[in-house]
């Protein structure tokens, strides 16, 4: 058995291992062994992401993905792909930008922006970042360096030429003020002997990551970006000597990391105009009245659209502007990935109620129907399936609705409407008040009912959000629901099931082959039924002339599993299945009177109900959510 001891043991040996403590010639002959140690932040970062692993997929071999991308070619990276569901394309807009700011193309020297609506999961998607760093592989650096800045810096640029030949890297940067003088005053120019160590990356430690919160503007002071002068050594050395500079910025820390503006929007101008220089020329002011200080780092900001609007609209900005890469995050708008998202909230809480199916999907409808743009080609709930990858079929035809079309009728989709923080308050909520334990779709609906009606939003708006509740939503579950309780119904009604089934493929077969059936009871040769066989293929819209090739690929198939011995049930064939179970459902009154509790119910229809709703316990109900939802369904889908 594993002791305490042995863990933080193993832990200990394992960082000193990894930690490297030598001069610079000793490391230099680490980076002639591997240049890679050398690379710049960008690249860094892209490497953390793709070493994960990517998964390339082609539309073309992927039906629903070719449907909701088209003929694109769609990356999943294994770094994002447990925190970050339905926004693929946007993740890959990231990536590529590290990608060509590795290679150094013009995106090295811009800020990374993202912007998008609250709870759209920009400041997650900086965390991720930040934790990546965390993880990687720490990094050489100068000993006692505030910047803990790349010893290649150490390099005399009269000789640098001849070093990037030995060691195939190209060398980029200057020392900072702190170890220009160290080099001089404590090692006589001898920059071989200088010191080197390696650093990990920590955000609470603040090594590497730099973060910026918005700053109060009647206090916007820039040390918070470069550090300051150490008032305390004024006494002790001249005001330009760098042993009085205290390094300690934003800017500072996150050299060879990364920098994160929160809100970047928030704060005057005047103070982000240390980006300009950070980002083209690579450097930051001393604070004090030393050079200018090389910078190698990524630049992360992020605020809501407003913000972003208001600050492009000020001409005077440009230079920022000129120096941004502006990605936009939306909200999720694929009904699959948004389920994800509310499952992973989840996982992570204490909740333990018990959610009946379904629950999650439709507070993951109106999620999405709020953001969506009104089309006049389709209705919002036909919009929103198509945007999951479904087919929509209508009359035994599917119908194509091109989605590019749509997206481009929407340009701005996805930038409002509802967060998902919104529907997980209103799932805490519901899980705390259920006096059962149990949480259902009918429960969650009368809860984003109420949530709704609080927001403080304009009239139209709230007026177009219960309609969705209240109608749109409904109608669709009531769908859901019947589709449900069928499934429970037939297994308790299988022998008529089999029946059905048994009786259609004797009158298929025998039209099939021309020959007459004999009635069991009369002996009387009929001729096949047309009437009782359109009554099943007309529940899965067959259309009269499609008939004839329907009851020959049944009887064929048939043909098939008996030749390969198989057993043949009406489960057998799926498109004969999903009929026989509609034209059973027509029997609604005999159905509802099943499913309502009442005490009227005879043996063989408690019989009944019991089978039904143990059939549903194995779909993933409890008792509980089993008696709403089947008195629900006894009240609402089935009514005189």
């Amino acid at each position: 058995m594993i002791q305490f001891s042995d863990l933080i043991k193993k832990d200990r040996d394992d960082r000193k291992k990894k930690h490297f403590d030598g001069t610079f010639l000793d490391y230099l002959n680490i980076l002639k062994e591997n240049p890679s140690l050398a690379m710049l932040a960008h690249e860094r970062m892209y490497k953390t992401i793709t070493n994960k692993g990517v998964e390339t997929f082609n539309t073309s071999e992927h039906p629903k993905l070719r449907r909701i991308y088209g003929n694109e070619v769609i990356k999943k990276y294994n770094f994002f792909k447990d925190d970050f569901f339905g926004i693929d394309k946007v993740l890959m807009e990231i990536v590529k930008y590290f990608h060509t700011a590795a290679m150094k193309g013009e995106e090295s020297r811009q800020v990374l922006y993202l912007v998008g609506p609250v709870g759209a999961g920009k400041s997650s998607i900086m965390e991720a970042l930040k934790k990546g760093l965390e993880i990687s592989e720490p990094v050489y650096t100068l000993k006692g360096c505030p910047m803990r800045e790349e010893p290649l810096h150490l390099v005399p640029y009269h000789l640098r030429e001849e070093f990037e030949k030995l060691l195939n890297v190209k060398i980029e940067g200057d020392l900072c003020p702190a170890c220009s003088y160290k080099l001089n005053h404590e090692y006589n120019g001898e920059f071989e002997n200088f010191p080197v160590v390696t650093h990990d990356f920590s955000i609470r430690a603040r090594k590497g990551i730099g973060v910026v919160p918005p700053v109060d503007p009647n206090n916007q002071d820039t040390s918070v970006l470069v550090g300051s002068v150490d008032i305390s050594k004024m006494d002790l050395y001249p005001e330009d000597d760098p042993r009085v500079l205290s390094l300690n910025g934003a800017f500072n820390v996150g050299n060879r990391g990364l920098v994160e503006f929160i809100e970047v929007f928030k704060n005057e101008v005047e103070y982000l105009h240390t980006m300009i220089t950070a980002t083209q020329e690579k450097s930051i002011p001393s604070p004090g009245k030393s050079s200018m200080i090389y910078f190698d780092g990524i630049i992360l900001a992020h605020s809501n659209e407003a913000e972003w609007n208001k600050f492009k609209s000020d001409h005077t900005n440009e230079a920022i502007l000129d120096r941004i890469v502006r990605i936009e995050v939306p909200y999720c708008l694929q009904l699959d990935e948004e389920l994800k998202i509310y499952k992973k909230m989840l996982s992570k809480s204490t909740f333990s109620a018990h959610i009946a199916p379904h629950t999650i999907e439709v507070a993951s409808m109106f999620a999405i129907l709020t953001r969506l743009v009104p089309s006049n080609k389709v209705n919002a709930m036909t919009k929103l399936k198509i945007y999951n990858g479904e087919e929509i079929v209508e009359k035994g035809a599917t119908k194509k609705i091109d989605i590019s079309e749509l997206r481009e009728a929407a340009p701005r989709e996805g930038m409002t409407g509802i967060s998902p923080r919104f529907i997980m308050k209103a799932l805490d909520q519901a899980i705390a008040e259920s006096p059962h334990d149990c949480i259902n779709p009918i429960s969650i609906l009368e809860m984003l009912t109420k949530s709704v009606k609080e927001l403080p939003i304009g009239e139209d708006t709230k007026k177009n959000y219960l309609n969705f509740l209240q109608n749109v939503i409904k109608k669709e579950y009531h769908k859901i629901l019947e589709n449900e309780v069928t499934k429970a119904f037939i297994h308790g009604y299988k022998e008529q099931a089999e029946d059905l089934f048994n009786n259609y493929l004797d009158h298929a077969e025998s039209y099939v082959n021309k020959t007459k059936i004999k009635d069991k009871s009369t002996g009387e040769e009929l001729e096949p039924d047309e009437t009782f066989m359109r009554s099943i293929e007309e529940q899965i819209n067959i259309s009269t002339s499609s008939s004839k090739g329907f009851r020959q690929d049944v009887t064929s198939y048939m043909f098939y599993v008996i030749r390969n011995g198989g057993k043949i049930d009406y489960t057998c064939y799926q498109p004969l299945k999903e009929a026989i179970e509609k034209k059973l459902t027509t029997s609604v009154r005999e159905l509802s009177r099943v499913i309502t509790r009442t005490k009227v119910r005879d043996k063989e229809q408690n019989e009944k109900y019991n089978a039904m709703v143990d059939e549903m316990k194995k779909n993933g109900y409890c008792q509980h959510c089993c008696n709403v939802i089947l008195k629900y369904a006894a009240n609402n889908l089935w009514k005189d």
